[in-house]
């Protein structure tokens, strides 16, 4: 798929889809490198500033993370583990603070999870690495 330069869609919005894409379609595995921003720019023919703001949005989204000196890779899925809720708790999704992003080590784009147990205890987890259950 190309790139419509003449399209009302942004060029990074399209670039972001067809990298999506060939995560989403295992053409981009787990871990592996994307492309660098002169390759991505030369292939697609598009300039830098669009082949950064589409990496970007992918790392906003959670499917991506970028080291400095080491380019982009595709986000490892971080093994889950189960949560059981008390009875009666709350749980509120946000996005977390830079101090939690830092202590959590945190990638752009992951979720906290706000659990609120009915005497007012709060629990901060990493929205990719839980999964809420409730008793049977």
């Amino acid at each position: 798929m190309a790139i419509d330069p003449r399209s009302h869609t942004p060029v990074y919005v399209q670039l972001a889809d067809l990298l999506r894409e060939q995560i989403e379609a295992g053409e981009l595995t787990p871990g592996s490198a994307l492309p660098s921003e002169a390759r991505l720019t030369q292939e697609y023919g598009i300039g830098r500033e669009a082949v950064r703001m589409a990496i970007s949005l992918l790392r906003s989204e959670g499917l991506v993370n970028t080291v400095r000196g080491h380019g982009s890779h595709v986000r490892e899925t971080p093994q889950r583990r189960q949560v059981e809720l008390p009875p009666g708790a709350s749980v509120i999704a946000r996005m977390p603070s830079g101090g939690e992003r830092r202590s959590m080590q945190l990638d752009e784009g992951v979720p906290v999870l706000e659990i609120r147990d009915p005497k007012g205890t709060i629990e901060v987890l990493p929205g990719d690495e839980v999964e809420l259950t409730r008793p049977a």
